[in-house]
């Protein structure tokens, strides 16, 4: 995973760069509102606490708020500083990718629950457990980590102690050097997301058999299926950012004066936009939480209203 900043030779003008660390700041903070929202409405109400689909749900949510808010501070600090300490710099590459890489495989425990809740609905409950849920987000956590806590370990052994007191533009190429890294990273890379999206396309025609031969429960089946297919149109622009360094070469060559303008459109694309699907996925077309997120939002609009009419009242 790399980060599309500022090419270290070329520098954006200050109005420029005021205008994109604004959008980022905006883009930020209205995705942290809908995901604290979200976050509130499956805390403040014990039903989601019992049902392993809205458990995997909230982590991704959180998860991708992780991601989201390193991403950008990272972003806002290339301006600011330009060049930062490398073991700060170590630290914030590790956890985005760590979040970068939690969301496809949360994606695939997401869809394989729903396979069992339509496909096998009687033993869902034996299976699906909230024990047995919370033991899924530990492994993917552990098998996210795993393979890429090893750049640390090799950048460890292989830099001196002054490298990491030293500063430096905070790309993860430019603090995991090892050329054998980048090699690791692209097999790894290729097996995550396969191994995804083999499950994503094995659930989906399993839901779309079950739902030809059974003649009851057939909308939820057909919602669990497109649910999926949302799954996969996640995937697709999650898979955007290994394939982004090769679109950003090919419309450099085709718009050689535009490189920082494509990158800055490169890091919404890929990175940003994403992050949108999972509100709309769960906060606006699952009918459950829907409810208990409007319920949510009247409640503090009638909060609001309270708080705004009570000091009138007392004069």
């Amino acid at each position: 995973m790399t980060f599309p900043y500022q090419l270290t030779f070329i520098r954006d003008t200050f109005t420029t760069a005021f205008v994109k660390n604004l959008i980022v700041a905006l883009v930020w903070l209205t995705l942290t509102y809908i995901n604290g929202t979200l976050v509130a409405t499956f805390f403040r109400h014990q039903t989601f606490y019992e049902d392993p689909r809205y458990i995997l749900f909230i982590h991704m949510v959180i998860n991708d708020a992780i991601q989201l808010t390193v991403t950008i501070t990272l972003f806002i600090l290339s301006y600011i500083f330009y060049k930062i300490n490398v073991s700060f710099c170590c630290f914030f590459i590790l956890v985005a990718v760590f979040t970068t890489r939690n969301t496809p495989v949360n994606l695939a425990g997401m869809a394989i629950e729903r396979y069992i809740a339509i496909c096998e609905p009687f033993r869902h409950s034996q299976i699906c457990t909230v024990r047995r849920t919370y033991m899924v987000i530990g492994l993917i956590w552990f098998i996210c980590v795993a393979p890429d806590i090893t750049d640390l370990f090799v950048t460890l052994a292989t830099e001196s102690l002054s490298f990491f007191h030293g500063s430096v533009f905070c790309l993860r190429q430019n603090v995991f050097k090892d050329p054998i890294l980048a090699y690791k990273r692209q097999a790894f890379d290729i097996i995550y997301f396969s191994c995804v999206f083999l499950t994503l396309i094995f659930t989906y025609l399993r839901i779309m058999f079950a739902a030809r031969a059974i003649s009851t429960e057939k909308t939820s089946a057909q919602r669990a299926r497109n649910t999926i297919l949302l799954h996969g149109v996640q995937l697709a622009m999650c898979l955007l950012s290994y394939i982004s360094p090769s679109v950003e070469l090919v419309l450099h060559l085709i718009f050689p004066g535009r490189i920082l303008e494509i990158r800055f459109a490169n890091y919404l694309i890929v990175y940003i936009l994403p992050r949108f699907l999972s509100p709309i996925i769960y906060g606006v077309r699952d009918k459950k939480f829907r409810k208990y997120f409007k319920m949510y939002l009247l409640s503090n609009s009638c909060r609001d209203k309270l708080q705004r009419v009570a000091p009138q009242h007392n004069k």
